[in-house]
Formats: structure tokens, sequence, C-alpha cells
């Protein structure tokens, strides 16, 4: 029994072999005739064989009848070439061509030439803005001949210190009572928030009364709605009739500086609500666990944890007041551009500019080694 089961597998074993021998026999046959095929074909066209291997699938040659496909990676990359090409485009188009053209402006004499005058400019083809170089003389006139710039900046540098602090004392407070639970805390964010939805061009014009005569003629109206010299008529009405005009007046200042500061607060107070909601819920109740009052949580949790907040605060609220619309230096600038002054009004820009840049380096470096980063 055992001696024929072992003849089987040596049967077995055998049709395998054969089996094999006559595969790997057809294998080179196959082969060799391809070979043959090729080599015919590349006396014929040298070309033919290379595409007829590829059609195969043989080798590594591209395959006309397969799809492309781009990697995920690779779309990932190429949308943000799209959307920073975008930004790229804008930014050079609206703000660097202009920036250039405006330094342009600062070191050269500008003059008007209009359709009439164009023929008197051989450098002019079309009306326009002609530049001549002034070798910085701009520049030193607004120092030397203007009578107002250098007052008008003095006196903004020195309103900057008190206007930046009021603003970042009543945003941070209004944030406080903002991030307390009561009804209606969505509503009271809501108007709190209003001043910088509605603080655009032409409805600040209105608001302040900038309306032009043929413009709306309920405008005026709507402007003395948000206007603050009503005081004498309010207290008239509440019979204070007999009151002096200095303490009306001094009432009126203060309103007048209350509106203001709250229009001016809208986005210091959103930031400072951001940055409180910030604040762990874990460090919160460890504080009354430890028995702490309220002052004691602001000034060892609440300020150092909003302190970079305060940093940006800081840094946005003294943009703001430099290059806000009442500012003296920006009125006398934007007088200047009205009246075609184009080289003094970009000369006292840039002038501007690089004062304000080193003010907020003076007040970045001595502010920043105050504000703690929580490391995680």
């Amino acid at each position: 029994m055992a001696k024929a089961k072992k003849e089987n597998q040596a049967e077995i074993a055998e049709k395998v072999e054969n089996n094999a021998a006559e595969a790997s026999q057809s294998a080179a046959e196959t082969a060799a005739a391809i070979a043959e095929s090729d080599a015919a074909a590349v006396a014929a066209d040298p070309a033919a064989p290379v595409e007829e291997f590829a059609k195969r699938g043989g080798g590594k040659g591209p395959n006309p009848n397969k799809k492309t496909r781009i990697s995920y990676e690779r779309k990932k990359k190429l949308y943000g070439y799209i959307f920073i090409g975008l930004w790229l485009i804008g930014t050079i188009y609206m703000f660097i061509i202009p920036l250039a053209e405006s330094m342009r402006y600062s070191l050269s004499k500008t003059t008007m030439v209009d359709a009439n005058t164009v023929s008197q400019y051989p450098s002019m083809d079309r009306p326009g803005i002609m530049c001549e170089w002034n070798n910085f003389q701009n520049y030193i006139d607004i120092f030397n001949t203007d009578p107002e710039y250098v007052p008008n900046l003095l006196s903004s540098l020195s309103a900057m210190p008190g206007d930046t602090f009021m603003i970042l004392v009543f945003s941070l407070f209004i944030a406080l009572l903002l991030n307390q639970k009561f009804k209606g805390r969505g509503l009271a964010r809501a108007i709190f928030f209003i001043p910088v939805l509605v603080a655009t061009g032409p409805v600040l014009a209105v608001i302040n009364g900038e309306v032009a005569s043929q413009g709306v003629g309920e405008a005026a109206q709507f402007s003395a709605l948000f206007q603050v010299d009503m005081v004498d008529a309010f207290l008239e009405f509440m019979g204070f009739s007999n009151i002096s005009q200095s303490v009306a007046d001094k009432l009126g200042e203060i309103a007048s500086d209350l509106f203001n500061l709250i229009w001016r607060c809208g986005i210091q107070t959103i930031i400072f609500l951001s940055a409180l909601q910030q604040i762990p819920t874990a460090a919160k109740e460890a504080a009354q666990m430890e028995g702490a009052t309220g002052w004691e949580f602001f000034w060892k949790i609440t300020f150092p944890t909003i302190s970079p907040m305060i940093l940006a605060n800081l840094i946005y609220t003294v943009i703001d007041v430099f290059i806000d619309s009442t500012n003296p230096v920006m009125v006398e600038v934007l007088a200047k551009n009205s009246s075609w002054q184009y080289g003094l009004s970009t000369a006292m820009a840039w002038t501007y500019f690089g004062i304000v840049g080193i003010a907020l380096g003076i007040i970045s470096a001595i502010i920043s080694k105050f504000v703690f980063y929580q490391v995680d």
C-alpha cells in the first residue's frame, strides 16, 4: 500500500515537471516571436515598436489611454497658489503701486496738467500729474515753511496717550460687563458693536453732518440724532433753564467725549470679550475654592491671561487714533490733497507714517516685556 502511494506521488511530480518545462518552453517561444516581430517593426518604422510596446503595457512608457490623476497634496498646493495669487494681484495693484506712486509724489514737485496746458509740457502726452524731482524740498517745506504741520503733529502726539488709555480702559470695562450672564446679553453685545458696522464713509459723513446741500433731504435731520450739542435744550426741558453756560458747556463736552468713546471702542470690546471667554473654567473654580475675591481674580488670573490681547488692542488703538479723520495732521493732509498739492500732502503723510511707526516700535518693545504668554 505504501509502495503504491509512493509511485503515485512520483507520477504526479513527474507530470508537474513536464508541465513546467512545457510552459517555460512556450514562454520562451512567445518571447522569441515578440522579439522577432519587434525587430522587423524596427526595420520598417523605428517608432512603431515603442508605441506597440507601450500599448501592451510593457516597460514604463506612457499610456495614452490612461487618465492622469493629481494627488490630493498637489491639489491642495494648487488651491493655495490660486488663493495667494489673487491676494498678491490685489496687493500689488491696490497697495504696492499706489504706495510707490505716493512716494514718488512726495519727492517731486507736482503740477496738474489739463487738456489746455498739456502742449506746454513736452514730457506729457495727455492730461495728468507732472512730477519733477525737487531734491526732498517737500519734506523741508513742511517743517520750515508750513506754519501748521509741526503744531498739528505735536498736538496729535500729545493727545495719543490719553485717548488710547481711555479707549482701552473703557472697552475692557464694557467687555467685563458683557461677559457676565444676564438676560439680553446678545442684544447688548450687538448694540456695542453697531458703531463698527455703520462707521463707514457715507454713513459716518451723515452722522457727522457732513452732507452736501444736494444730498438726501432727511440726512440733516438724521444726523441730528447723533449730535451732542443739544445739552442746552435738554437741560431747559428738564427745568434747568438758569444754569450757567460754563456748566452747560462742560456737560456738553463730557457727553461728546462719552459718545465718541463708545463709538471708537467696538473692535477693542470684541477682542477683549473673546479673550475673556478663553480663560479656563478650572482657573475660576480653583480661585473660588481658594477664596479669592473678584478683585484678586482680575489682577492675578484675568489680567495676565488677556495681556496678549491688551498688547494687540494697544497697537490697534494707537493706529486708529493716529489715522482718525478728526486728527489735526490727517485733517491737514486731506486738505492739502483736496487742493491738489499732492507733493506736500504725501510728504506730510510719509513723515507722519514714519513717526507713527517709531512710536509703535517703542510702545511694543516696552509693553511686550510685561505680556504673559501661557505655555502648555
